[in-house]
């Protein structure tokens, strides 16, 4: 069975890369936003036309990234939303919500000095991991039934 992943939340580190890098072996197919941070934030403007102010200026990026956001998220068997730890992601919360309204598998990647800050999204998710392989693990056991090691 090929399970659809999607990848949503912060955009500065390389957990994406080391999860698609662990799953490598497995039937998963990847998806994620745009995580060029200047090509997500001036989409709109550079396809639309430019905008006096800043306001209507993320207006029509975050419009154009959410087409891609909502499709990604309504064709996942699971989101992964990971929240790091430089930036308070509310894109990030907003996926969250939005998956588990849908009914989406929600996995979500966060450090535990953050436990307090995202209970309510924790308690929404059916796994909380705080590493990019337990990630993988998970996928693994749900595609095969297998543990780690």
């Amino acid at each position: 069975m090929m399970l659809k992943v999607y990848l949503s939340g912060e955009i500065h580190t390389d957990w994406r890369q080391q999860i698609t890098q662990g799953a490598k072996r497995l039937e998963v197919a990847f998806s994620a936003p745009v995580t060029d941070h200047a090509a997500s934030d001036d989409c709109g403007v550079a396809i639309l036309g430019a905008e006096d102010s800043k306001v209507w200026h993320d207006h029509k990026g975050a419009r154009l990234n959410a087409i891609r956001t909502r499709r990604g998220i309504e064709q996942a068997d699971v989101v992964v939303v990971r929240f790091g730890e430089k930036y308070k992601q509310w894109n990030a919360a907003f996926d969250a919500g939005y998956a588990v309204a849908l009914g989406k598998s929600l996995v979500v990647l966060s450090m535990p000095e953050h436990q307090h800050a995202l209970k309510e999204v924790h308690a929404a998710a059916l796994a909380v991991a705080e590493k990019p392989e337990q990630v993988v693990d998970i996928l693994r056991y749900v595609l095969s039934g297998t543990l780690p090691g």
